[in-house]
């Protein structure tokens, strides 16, 4: 694949949208060909699996079928949207990805992790992002503060504090692959981080296929 994916992860209310837009209108105004999107729910199955996994109407999930739903939403999501953008070049810009799949359903509901990470990477087919943007904040500041909640939303301070964690774990296995930021840091400095290290990332990828 000759595109370049990147990946916005981080809890609910952090900015992830508002980032990852601002990064779609960057690499748009200097030319690339750029695919925004989100999991889950940018595919009409994936609308269907979304509102069966946050909707309160659509009752109480067993963890596993919630992890499994997850899991369903990325396989055709790679397969009707991100793999097609990126093998035609394309720089897809997705909030979030995997991480939050082992984060929340893995670290969250207290599954195995080895087990969901199994499901997660056979359900993309390993696809991993170029780079992981993680914007990290205490629960407390962020979803806690909502109004109205979905289920994931919903799920209690504990939950949101493993997952926090996890975000975090996984970020420091890999760090080359990460950058994290704080996200109460200003909207244009986060941008500003983000736009040096995708444009560092496109300097490479053009390097590399000219060589």
């Amino acid at each position: 694949m000759t595109g370049l994916f990147i990946v916005f992860e981080g809890g609910d209310g952090v900015g992830k949208s508002t980032q990852a837009r601002r990064l779609a209108a960057w690499l748009g105004e200097r030319g690339h060909e750029v695919v925004r999107t989100f999991e889950p729910g940018d595919t009409p199955a994936g609308r269907e699996i979304r509102r069966l996994v946050l909707d309160h109407a659509s009752g109480e999930l067993d963890p596993r079928a919630e992890a499994l739903l997850y899991a369903a939403d990325k396989a055709q999501h790679l397969y009707e949207l991100v793999r097609p953008a990126l093998q035609r070049g394309a720089v897809v810009v997705c909030d979030r990805y995997i991480d939050s799949m082992l984060a929340y359903q893995g670290a969250g509901r207290v599954l195995d992790l080895g087990e969901v990470s199994r499901i997660a990477r056979w359900a993309t087919a390993d696809l991993r992002p170029d780079l992981t943007v993680l914007l990290d904040l205490d629960p407390r500041q962020a979803v806690s503060g909502k109004s109205v909640k979905d289920k994931l939303e919903s799920a209690g301070e504990s939950f949101h504090d493993r997952a926090r964690q996890h975000f975090l774990d996984l970020a420091a296995e890999r760090p080359a692959d990460y950058l994290v930021l704080p996200a109460r840091d200003s909207e244009a400095a986060i941008a500003a981080a983000v736009a040096d290290r995708v444009a560092a990332l496109l300097s490479d990828r053009s390097g590399t296929l000219t060589s």
